[in-house]
């Protein structure tokens, strides 16, 4: 694909840029865009300043949407499908999405704390400068997946696949990832302290600073005690 680049891993397996929404340059605005339902189907159209909060929604698709402002709140999604879809400073805090698909999505500026997104299928999806604490990913599946400047503290990605996913600046303190796949995820300048399952990022890939700051999380993990000399 034209301007996706690639970053190489050191076993040679590329960890590409994840492919961004292609939305068309004018989109319709809802009759009614409160009316959610069952099965419901958004095709390009514009969805801003909405109160969708504690709805209830399933098999539904969203394709070459913008969603501005949108509060999703606390509201329970079950097999419902973005593609090619845009979030921009939403409010999606306690939202309970289960086996749901993202394909070429991105998240930017958006609350997403305490977000529940399990069994999903994540490809080519960037969240950028998030508000992601205590959200859980758990039996997720990421694949070309960014998070980029998010703030993740205390999120589960328990037995999650992330060997297709990056962390960059991302504040990831007492995550947790047991059980999680993690061969080929890349952490670069991240926050690492205090992780659990922390045995589960064997086969990940790290900056040198990034390892540093993991060794005594990582001792502690191996029953390792460190002791500093008597000067």
């Amino acid at each position: 694909m034209p301007g996706r680049s690639a970053i190489t891993s050191s076993r040679g397996k590329p960890t590409r840029e994840p492919a961004a929404p292609s939305l068309p340059d004018e989109l319709s605005v809802p009759g009614d865009p409160a009316a959610v339902g069952d099965e419901a189907s958004y095709v390009a159209m514009l969805l801003a300043d909405l109160d969708l909060s504690g709805r209830s929604c399933a098999s539904s698709e969203l394709d070459q949407c913008r969603c501005r402002n949108v509060d999703l709140s606390r509201s329970a999604l079950r097999r419902v499908t973005a593609i090619d879809t845009a979030f921009e400073r939403c409010d999606l805090a306690n939202l309970r999405a289960r086996d749901c698909s993202l394909r070429r999505v991105s998240v930017q500026a958006s609350r997403m704390t305490g977000l529940a997104c399990l069994d999903g299928r994540l490809r080519d999806v960037s969240f950028t400068e998030c508000q992601i604490d205590l959200a859980s990913f758990r039996a997720s599946r990421f694949t070309d997946v960014l998070f980029s400047g998010c703030r993740l503290r205390q999120a589960d990605f328990g037995d999650a696949d992330l060997s297709g996913a990056r962390f960059e600046n991302c504040d990831l303190t007492g995550a947790s990832f047991n059980g999680a796949k993690m061969t080929g995820t890349r952490l670069r300048g991240c926050e690492l302290a205090g992780l659990s399952g922390v045995t589960s990022l064997r086969g990940a890939i790290l900056t040198s600073a990034d390892a540093v700051a993991l060794a005594l999380t990582l001792a502690g993990a191996l029953g390792i005690r460190v002791e500093d000399e008597d000067i």
